[in-house]
Parts: structure tokens; sequence; C-alpha cells
């Protein structure tokens, strides 16, 4: 199980929650699709019991401290970020608008973005996209993850 997330904005409650689950699920991965915000919410990942890939998304100001935030916890880059787990091929972007143009120019298998803040799973050329939603809750007052099976290539948007 792969736990998937994004736009977290600084909400450590909803941080917390995400961890929780993604722990409690046995993730042996969790992706950030970028939007920390600060450092100190990178931070609560630390609890997670498996690594994190993770892309900055454009309200990452403080990349330097989310980068030391980072250590010990998984990568975190600029994004796209490509990356292979469990024999599928990943790309991780935080913005929405890449998404159409990186689907026809990059093999890969699963795209996981953010930035919308609307949870949206779709099958596009044999290419499966997932956006999250936002973890955070602030902007439409529903906090979300995605929970990603890779034997299944199945998804569960899950309400925190």
């Amino acid at each position: 199980m792969i736990g998937i997330l994004a736009d977290t904005h600084d909400n450590l409650d909803m941080v917390r929650r995400a961890v929780s689950l993604f722990n409690e699920m046995g993730c042996d991965l969790v992706i950030h699709a970028g939007d920390f915000v600060a450092p100190f919410a990178a931070a609560e990942l630390g609890n997670l019991i498996c690594p994190v890939r993770a892309v900055f998304g454009n309200c990452d100001g403080e990349k330097a401290g989310l980068v030391r935030a980072f250590q010990g916890l998984g990568e975190i880059r600029e994004a796209p970020a490509t990356f292979s787990h469990g024999g599928l091929r990943f790309l991780v972007s935080h913005m929405d608008g890449p998404v159409k143009r990186l689907l026809a120019a990059t093999p890969c298998d699963v795209i996981v973005f953010g930035h919308t803040h609307k949870p949206f799973t779709e099958r596009s050329g044999g290419i499966l996209l997932i956006n999250p939603g936002e973890a955070g809750g602030w902007l439409r007052g529903k906090s979300t993850v995605a929970l990603f099976d890779p034997n299944s290539m199945s998804v569960d948007i899950v309400p925190l």
C-alpha cells in the first residue's frame, strides 16, 4: 500500500491523522505532492514507519529548511520527480498544468499531482492519474488523502 497526500499547508492535526492512517494501513511508501509550506509540517512525517518521496509545491518557499527536515525521512526535490517502486514507474508533480504534457513525454505508470485541492483519479492512455485532494483542508473544508494499492492499481480517496 502507498499513501499519497498533498497540500498539507501546515495543518499539523491533519498531517498527524494522515501519518496515523498510513502507519495503520502498513504503507511501505508515502508520496507527498507538495505544499508542505513550512519545515515543521514536514518534520511530522518522521513518525511514519516508511520512507517518503516528495516534491516542492508552489507554496514551499523555505526549501533549504524542508531539505533539512527530510534528512532521514526520504527524498524531497523539484518537480517533476521520477522514480520506480514495486515495479511501477512514478512521476510526481505538484502543479496540475504540466500533467498533460508529462503524459505524452514521460514513460510512467502512475502520475501523482496536487495543487488543485480536488481529489481526482483517472486512467489516461494506460497511465493512472492520482490527485489525493488537500490534506490540509483549509481551502475546501475537506481533508483527504489517497491509498493506492499497486497490486490492483486501485485508489481510495480517504477523508481524514
